[in-house]
Parts: C-alpha cells; sequence; structure tokens
C-alpha cells in the first residue's frame, strides 16, 4: 500500500512538471516553444527506434518503421509548430484538448461500462465503449474550445475523428511495444514511463490538423 501511494505521488509530481514546461512553452511560443518541440521530437525517436530495433518483426517491417518515424514525428511537430505560429494559443489548446479529453473520455467510460475488447491482443485494457467515450469526449472538447477560440473552415465535430485518430495512435504504440516485449516505451519520465507513451495519441492528430491549417483548411474567425 505504501508503495502504491509512493507511485501515485510520484505520477501525480511528474505530470505537474510535464505540464508547467509544456504550458509555459505553449504561451509563450515562439523559440521557447519551437525549443521544446525539437527536443520532444528527439527525445520520441531515440524511444521509437530502440522499440523497433526490439520488435519481433520481419526485416522489411522494420525498415518500413525506421521510416515511418522520422515522418510522422517530425511532420506532428511541424504541425504543431504552425498551428500555434499561425493560428494562436487558443487553436493550439484545441488540438491538445481533444487529445486529453479522448484519454480521459476512453478512460472513464471503459472502466463506467466495461464490455467487449477492443483489441484483446494488443491491448487487452481497451474496450469499445472507452473507443465510443473517448470519441465523445473529444467531440465535446473540439467543439467547447473550437467555438471560443473561433476556429473556422473545418467542422468542430471533426473532434470525433480525432478522437478516433487518437486512440488508434494509442493502440499502434501498443502493438509496437507488445512485439517488442515491454511495458513502456522508456524510462524518461517517472511513474509514466516513455515520452513516446504519453504522446502516441498527440502525433497522428496533430499530422492531421497541422496538415489541414498549413493547406488553409482551419482558420481562426478575426475578432469582432
Amino acid at each position: 500500500m505504501a508503495s502504491g501511494k509512493s507511485d501515485l505521488w510520484v505520477r501525480i509530481g511528474s505530470a505537474i512538471v510535464m505540464f508547467a514546461i509544456a504550458g509555459t512553452a505553449l504561451w509563450f511560443g515562439g523559440i521557447a516553444f519551437g525549443l521544446l518541440l525539437l527536443v520532444g521530437g528527439a527525445l520520441v525517436l531515440v524511444e521509437w527506434f530502440a522499440l523497433v530495433r526490439a520488435m519481433a518483426v520481419p526485416g522489411g517491417t522494420k525498415k518500413a518503421l525506421l521510416l515511418l518515424g522520422p515522418l510522422l514525428v517530425a511532420g506532428s511537430m511541424a504541425g504543431l509548430w504552425y498551428i500555434r505560429d499561425h493560428l494562436g494559443v487558443t487553436a493550439a489548446l484545441w488540438v491538445f484538448g481533444m487529445v486529453w479529453a479522448t484519454d480521459i473520455g476512453a478512460y472513464f467510460a471503459g472502466r463506467a461500462f466495461g464490455g467487449a475488447r477492443l483489441a484483446p491482443t494488443i491491448s487487452p485494457s481497451k474496450t469499445w465503449s472507452g473507443l465510443i467515450g473517448g470519441m465523445i469526449a473529444a467531440l465535446v472538447a473540439s467543439a467547447t474550445i473550437g467555438d471560443r477560440g473561433g476556429i473556422i473552415g473545418v467542422p468542430l465535430w471533426i473532434g470525433l475523428f480525432m478522437g478516433l485518430a487518437a486512440q488508434l495512435g494509442d493502440l499502434a504504440q501498443s502493438w509496437m511495444k507488445r512485439r517488442a516485449g515491454v511495458k513502456d516505451s522508456g524510462k524518461l519520465i517517472p511513474g509514466h514511463g516513455g515520452l513516446f507513451d504519453r504522446v502516441d495519441g498527440l502525433l497522428p492528430v496533430a499530422l492531421i490538423l497541422g496538415g489541414l491549417a498549413f493547406a488553409g483548411q482551419i482558420a481562426v474567425r478575426a475578432a469582432g
């Protein structure tokens, strides 16, 4: 019991530190946010490459994953930077908010309703009810933050699909860890595992929304 409480406090402390660092960089934007993305992206890639090297998969699959990693991480980080730099801090919070809401909604819906397993051979704890709950939570976050932030160009129910994308990213990373025979992608964050464990759902969402923003499909309504 004492060990469990100690681990909980470690997790809480780590979460507070991560939130403070990310929140400060996000608020100031510019070089601060760019440096955070560069350092974070590099650390995620270190964990990605380590996972791929340990995975029990054919050589061709490993080569494809070694190529996919840098493309996915670079595209996601560039997408986040573009949204923060061109659309503002609220638009960036809109992106993060959908991912956070997905995690929270999936967790509580899964615990409350249980039911059939989503992908038992990959992640036995995930359920269909959690998938739906995460998507609905992302929809609410998208509509709430997007409306207040003046997001235009895309329907705010895009949150449903971002909730799905975030959970697919989580499942994909669970598959990588299972094939590598590890519980976490790393040990960088006390009580939380690796940085990749914390951003697996953010990567596809940031890539998609960053691409839409760069293509001019996402904008912010002018004040007044």
